[in-house]
């Protein structure tokens, strides 16, 4: 028998039945512990209270448990970017020190809530790979034109994007696509390469621009060495293609353009924010500013993100094992004492935890 598996009410029961073995029937109380096998100390420590003291049945809250600060600063995120999913809305709030959580909390506390919880990030069909993935910055770029419609005129979208980091290195709204303009396009993008870095391969879709003999001269010129993607294979340049679905979505379809050149304000207004605010699914909710640094940065970014969630998750875990508060939440809600104070490492912000 152990003492810390027996009830306040057995304990009890132990007690008098020993004393009464020992005062009526003169058995020794050893002989009575090595019958029961119950340690001396516990049955002496149980002899001096009357039994085992009784414990209140409370529920210990796990660590992960969200305080209701957390829940409620959740919410209102959501409140203020309705049309964020909850990956991405995860990792906004731990890069600016709004709350530390994991995704799967704040899904659950949007569900709760009773919002939407939607993820941006497409779905889980498989898609053919295209090209071998690229292992470094400015080893493949992407280019692509894109329709823009501004108050019933067509404008060209030129762009050129680098696939490793999905950063646009350099576009233009031009009023025609020919390629003389994919040429300025390129060659601008060409000048902003950082010097002493080698030449990067360009994929492109099978566009009249991208075929023609002037281009392919051009390109050897540069010494730029180009892939075209197979006829009716859109995965092989699907990554400048999905950047003009956020740019469409995002920016052309629900702002008010009065003319091209405010078009072309706005719309550079929303590529500096894509390259360097707005978290990239496919960049482990990282922005295309943070992968053009390269492997090094992004590591560091990924550890300050999880001692961040790891620090959360002590300072929660510690609050919830406060036995007073406990208590406290059970005889008086109202005497609850101020939650903790949480300073994120490397934000800006503090928040409740």
């Amino acid at each position: 028998m152990r003492g810390s598996h027996v009830t306040a009410e057995v304990s009890q029961e132990i007690v008098s039945t020993v004393s009464y073995l020992r005062h009526r029937a003169g058995f020794p109380i050893r002989e009575s512990l090595r019958i029961l096998g119950l340690p001396r100390a516990t049955y002496f420590r149980w002899e001096v209270g009357s039994g085992k003291a009784s414990r209140p049945q409370t529920v210990m809250p796990r660590g992960r448990y969200l305080l209701l600060e957390e829940r409620e600063a959740i919410v209102a995120y959501k409140r203020e970017h309705p049309e964020i999913g909850y990956r991405r809305l995860a990792y906004m709030m731990l890069d600016e020190g709004v709350v530390a959580v994991p995704p799967s909390s704040v899904h659950r506390v949007l569900k709760q809530a009773g919002l939407s919880s939607r993820w941006t990030g497409g779905d889980n069909k498989a898609h053919k790979k295209g090209f071998e993935q690229p292992k470094r910055v400015h080893e493949q770029w992407h280019s692509d034109i894109a329709y823009l419609n501004i108050l019933g005129t067509n404008y060209f979208f030129i762009s050129v994007l680098d696939g490793y980091s999905r950063y646009i290195v350099h576009h233009e709204v031009r009023l025609d696509m020919t390629t003389t303009d994919v040429e300025i396009v390129m060659e601008r993008a060409l000048a902003k390469l950082p010097t002493g870095s080698p030449r990067p391969r360009l994929i492109t879709d099978n566009g009249s621009q991208y075929i023609s003999a002037q281009f392919k001269a051009y390109l050897r010129e540069r010494k730029v060495s180009h892939s075209r993607s197979r006829p009716r294979h859109p995965q092989s340049n699907g990554k400048v293609e999905r950047f003009h679905k956020s740019l469409k979505r995002e920016c052309v379809r629900v702002t008010a353009m009065a003319d091209l050149e405010e078009a072309r304000r706005l719309i550079a207004k929303y590529v500096e924010q894509y390259n360097t605010r707005r978290l990239h699914c496919a960049l482990n909710y990282l922005t295309p500013a943070d992968y053009l640094k390269g492997n090094e940065h992004v590591q560091y970014r990924l550890k300050e993100r999880k001692t961040a969630l790891a620090t959360a998750a002590h300072r929660r875990r510690a609050y919830w094992q406060n036995t007073d508060q406990i208590r406290g939440l059970e005889t008086d809600p109202d005497q609850v004492s101020t939650p903790i104070l949480l300073l994120i490492p490397g934000s800006k912000k503090s928040h409740f935890n």
